[in-house]
């Protein structure tokens, strides 16, 4: 069994939410994204590099984010690692996003 904080392996962690349920838009996008950049064709990443960019979140990030938040902050993570953005183009173009939404 792992010791790991997010592998419950069987641990106690209360009831699990059966209901089916239709992803949002925005988690559409999140799923898109990270197919298109784990894409063989264009090696961005390996799927299980960007597993283990979700398995190292901070114990606290990871508990407090829903699934595909978690997606999008370890896809961000892993674009500013290869180079593919800086965390300061990121953070600009979410502030334009938020500025355009208010």
């Amino acid at each position: 069994m792992s010791d790991a904080f997010h592998d419950l392996g069987g641990r106690p962690a209360g009831p699990i939410d059966r209901a089916e349920h239709d992803p949002s838009f925005w988690d559409r996008r999140v799923d898109a994204m990270q197919q298109l950049m784990s894409d063989p064709r264009r090696r961005f990443w390996r799927s299980d590099e960007f597993r283990l960019a979700v398995e190292t979140l901070e114990p606290d990030e990871y508990r407090r984010l829903r699934y595909y938040e978690r997606w999008i902050t370890a896809l961000s993570r892993l674009l500013v690692k290869k180079g593919v953005l800086t965390q300061d183009e990121i953070r600009s173009r979410m502030d334009l996003i938020s500025k355009s939404r208010a």
